[in-house]
């Protein structure tokens, strides 16, 4: 039996697979409500890798996978949905991972978020940041927030993305979207060529390095709205990720800017759900007089605190949220353990 590539991406559509992962020495597996299940079939061998990743891969993107052991992009297949690939070497073999992108991008009803999250997107400057772990559906948050303001806004919009994921259409705003690698060289050029392009939302894929949080910390300054990524959980934690990329001296600077940038930190985690599929969590942190002062004065670990008394300014705890979904039916006891920032606490919530 001989694995085809285009059979595999039919079964990830209609088995409605998150991820495909093609690895040598065990069959193609699906990654189905957070759960991997492996298809009936044979291993997978070197040559059989090789063949399914060649099906999908440019020369382009094959000249970078031997130049620099890894490869990003997206494609879409057919009419029936768009991709995510990262392709790399692994033991001397290639080896691939798919990620299946929404066809449809949900509204922030949908996907969870309250309706205060609305009038930050109204904001004419500042940084909202979105964090969680790898595969928490940040993408899907930020997509969602970008459609928003480009049904609501007269704005123009930038996204750099590495690969571009979400595909939008121009309608009340105008839609810029740039791809690393293929538009532009890193997020940090990007960023800075984005200035000189009169934009008034700017979306960041990732902060990966001091330089686009510099770009990024920077362009949220003087006068936009920012939006990025990092791959941390919790207010705190986020503010002080960004904070120790930075060398010692400018640290108290670089406070002192978050201080009065940032906007928001949206922090979420994906739980299963009872009966199937999976629902996000979230933990809202909307910066007030007292947060930014924490922040200044180095004391982030007040922050939680601050956010569990914030309500009325949108804020919630992710283990809050956690707890109204457990509360909800919406996911099992065990599910918000396992997700909570608190677990013994948490534990004790949920009488277990």
């Amino acid at each position: 039996m001989t694995y085809q590539m285009h059979d595999l991406l039919n079964l990830m559509v209609s088995e409605n697979a998150s991820d495909l992962h093609i690895h040598v020495g065990r069959p193609p597996c699906f990654r189905i409500d957070g759960a991997i299940t492996a298809v009936d079939g044979p291993v997978l061998t070197p040559d059989d890798t090789l063949g399914l990743v060649d099906a999908i891969t440019s020369d382009a993107h094959e000249h970078k996978l031997k130049s620099e052991g890894s490869v990003d992009f997206g494609f879409s297949y057919k009419d029936q949905a768009r991709f995510r690939v990262n392709v790399y070497r692994s033991k001397g073999a290639t080896e691939v991972v798919i990620r299946q992108i929404p066809s449809g991008i949900l509204d922030l009803a949908d996907i969870g978020l309250p309706d205060k999250i609305k009038e930050l997107l109204l904001r004419p400057r500042g940084l909202i940041l979105v964090t969680g772990p790898t595969g928490s559906g940040k993408s899907t948050t930020l997509a969602s927030m970008i459609d928003w303001i480009n049904t609501n806004r007269n704005a123009h919009v930038i996204t750099i993305e590495d690969p571009i994921e979400y595909y939008h259409n121009h309608k009340k705003s105008v839609v810029t979207q740039r791809e690393v690698g293929n538009d532009v060289s890193s997020f940090s050029n990007a960023i800075r060529g984005a200035l000189r392009q009169d934009p008034d939302v700017i979306l960041v894929g990732e902060m990966r390095d001091l330089e686009t949080m510099e770009a990024a910390i920077s362009a949220a300054e003087t006068g936009h709205l920012v939006f990025a990524t990092l791959h941390t959980t919790g207010a705190a934690r986020t503010v002080d990720r960004i904070v120790d990329a930075f060398p010692g001296g400018s640290k108290e600077q670089i406070r002192t800017q978050l201080a009065s940038s940032i906007v928001s930190v949206i922090s979420q985690v994906l739980c299963k759900k009872i009966g199937g599929g999976r629902k996000a969590a979230f933990e809202i942190m909307v910066n007030t007089s007292a947060i930014a002062q924490m922040i200044r004065e180095n004391k982030t670990y007040r922050i939680t605190s601050d956010i569990q008394t914030g309500s009325k300014f949108g804020m919630i705890t992710l283990d809050a949220h956690l707890l109204s979904l457990y509360n909800e039916g919406a996911i099992s006891a065990s599910e918000a353990i396992i997700k909570a920032q608190a677990p013994n606490e948490m534990k004790a919530q949920v009488n277990l």
